[in-house]
């Protein structure tokens, strides 16, 4: 039975490494290929004594849900203007319909008040708080999925901030 133990257990930590592995490189993936969007952020207080300086991001598309009902997770379809700029269209459980210049962030919704698409927070390093705090909109890169990742900040004239 020992035998079979540290198989089991080496079994185990393969499999482990090969997922996170596999998590690693479909991130590099969305973060080379992935569609940039910008999501103008709503305003909110950029420290935790419990984790440093950070900025709790909102987004304006998350605004006004409270009017429909949405499901507990679903697709946030935007359309982008000439700057690269999301504007909701509207919120769906499924990712079709999608007409052209559509595109899709998935969502939870964990209350009927508020949407998260898995970018809620941007740490930085401590005493940088003055910097980010001009930060207008949220640069996401996005997959055809929905899937999205945060890759910066960026101020009024669309530069990142670094």
């Amino acid at each position: 039975m020992k035998k079979y133990k540290w198989i089991i257990i080496l079994l185990n930590l393969i499999i482990l490494l090969v997922y996170f592995n596999y998590s690693v490189s479909k991130k590099e993936e969305l973060l080379k290929d992935g569609q940039l969007v910008l999501l103008q952020l709503a305003p909110v207080d950029p420290r935790s004594l419990m984790q440093g300086d950070y900025m709790n991001l909102r987004y304006a598309i998350s605004n006004n849900t409270g009017t429909e009902h949405l499901p507990k997770r679903g697709y946030c379809v935007v359309r982008l203007d000439s700057k690269g700029i999301a504007e909701k269209v509207r919120f769906q459980k499924e990712t079709t319909p999608l007409n052209k210049d559509e595109y899709l962030i998935k969502y939870t919704a964990p209350n009927e008040w508020n949407i998260n698409i898995g970018a809620e927070s941007f740490f930085f390093q401590e005493g940088q708080a003055k910097k980010y705090e001009r930060a207008k909109y949220g640069g996401v890169r996005i997959d055809k999925d929905g899937n999205s990742l945060l890759v910066g900040l960026y101020n009024e004239q669309l530069k990142n901030i670094k």
